[in-house]
Order: C-alpha cells, then sequence, then structure tokens
C-alpha cells in the first residue's frame, strides 16, 4: 500500500511509527466528529474498538518496552467518550460505549461463521485460498479470548471512564477540562488494564510476562491520553463555534 521508501523509513524508525500512527488515529477521530458530529464519534468508537481487538495480538517494541498493537485505536476509544461526555453530556457517552460493546459482539460473531467457510479447492485458485484461510483463521481463532478480555475491560472501565469524568466535571465545572479528560483515563485504564492483561494473557505467556505486557501497555495509555488533550481543546472549542453559529443562525 505505501511506497517502499515509507516502509523502509518506519521500518527503521518504529518509535516514530507509533506516534504518527496515533496522530492519525487521532486526527481521523476529529475527522468524523467534524463531518458527523455525535454520530462521528459513535461510528469512530466503533471502529476502534474492532480495530483494537483484531490487532490486539500483534505485539511490537516501542521505546524498549514489548507492547500490544491495540494499545492506540483502544486508546483512542476513550479520546471518543471524553468529547461526548464533555459536550453532550453523560447518556450520551454511555450509549456509545453500549454501542461499541454490540458492535463489537456482532463482529466476533460474524468472524466466527466466516471461519467456518473451507477455502475453494479449485486449482487455479487453491493455493491463494488456503494461504489467505489460514492466515484469516490465524487471527479469528486467537481473536476470540482476546475479543472476551477487551470487552469485560471496554465495558467495565469505559463506564467507570464515564462516571469519574462527570464526577469530575462536577467538582470542577467548566474549568480544568485537561483535569477531567487526563484523571477519568488514567483512572479507569488502571481498571481496563487490569481486567484485559488477566484475562487474555493468563495462561498465555507466565506472569511475569503478562505484568510487564499490561504496565508497558499503562504507560502508552497515560501517554497517549496526555497528547490527546490538544485534540480534545480542539474538539470542545469546534463545539462550541459549532453551538454559536447555529445560534445566530435561528
Amino acid at each position: 500500500m505505501f511506497p517502499q521508501f515509507i516502509i523502509e523509513f518506519f521500518t527503521a524508525n518504529q518509535e516514530l511509527l507509533w506516534l504518527t500512527t496515533l496522530f492519525v488515529d487521532l486526527g481521523c477521530t476529529l475527522v468524523l466528529y467534524r463531518l458527523f458530529g455525535k454520530v462521528g464519534l459513535q461510528i469512530a468508537i466503533a471502529v476502534a474498538i474492532i480495530l483494537a481487538n483484531l490487532q490486539g495480538p500483534k505485539l511490537t517494541i516501542i521505546f524498549g518496552m514489548q507492547t500490544s498493537l491495540g494499545v492506540i485505536f483502544y486508546s483512542s476509544i476513550f479520546f471518543a467518550t471524553d468529547v461526548l461526555s464533555e459536550n453532550y453530556g453523560k447518556e450520551a457517552a454511555n450509549k456509545a460505549v453500549r454501542m461499541g460493546f454490540t458492535v463489537s459482539v456482532i463482529v466476533l460473531i460474524m468472524l466466527s461463521l466466516a471461519l467456518l467457510y473451507q477455502p475453494s479447492t479449485r486449482p487455479e485458485t487453491a493455493a491463494f485460498s488456503a494461504s489467505i484461510h489460514n492466515a484469516f483463521a490465524t487471527i479469528v481463532n486467537f481473536t476470540p479470548r482476546f475479543v472476551f478480555g477487551s470487552l469485560l475491560a471496554y465495558y467495565i472501565s469505559q463506564h467507570f471512564d464515564v462516571w469519574a469524568f462527570h464526577k469530575i466535571k462536577a467538582l470542577t465545572g467548566e474549568r480544568w477540562l485537561w483535569l477531567r479528560n487526563n484523571g477519568s483515563t488514567l483512572a479507569s485504564q488502571v481498571v481496563d488494564t487490569a481486567i484485559y492483561s488477566l484475562v487474555a494473557w493468563w495462561g498465555v505467556v507466565d506472569l511475569k510476562t503478562a505484568l510487564a505486557l499490561g504496565a508497558a501497555k499503562y504507560v502508552f495509555k497515560a501517554a497517549i491520553a496526555a497528547i490527546d488533550t490538544v485534540f480534545i481543546y480542539w474538539a470542545r472549542h469546534s463545539f462550541r463555534k459549532r453551538e454559536r453559529v447555529l445560534g445566530d443562525a435561528a
């Protein structure tokens, strides 16, 4: 998909690739919000949780720490729900959480059904079909355990995130958006990381490795929460500007 020089550059610069992916992911969320408003954020959450579940088993090393690729896409869900909480209220955020959960269940069922179809045995396509089926089976067969851990962690931690966000907002009012954005995310990510690591990695790797993966994952989530602060201020400014325009038009 990408030109060879881009592949070679990012292969040699994995940390820059991580930062680029993060900014593209958050940027796409803002584009969806800009184009479609509240619905765009709901779409972003559904897309992010699907990507996180499918890419969760892929491990890589960034800044010397081994982590799951899914952490980038999963962390952007907390950003989207915080934008929903700030601009549309608690119920809108919780509704988006439930929508994301439902989408994940549907995707899991449909992928599992798709895997039951056997590859073509016609001579002209048999080799290609078998290779695609095997690659697909590797991802999908791994997916259910990771999806279950992710769904459980997602459902509990996301509702906690929404609750914590509004609890902080009730105490601080409209001030200190950065505090409720980072405070709610950092607290809920502890819950998320603990549940996911226990379910997804138990029995797959030893305890020491599972703890290391969980700790590294949390470090990246904390970094993403800090970085997305700039994006959430832009999202709030954009929302209030849009509301003023609509108010003036009325």
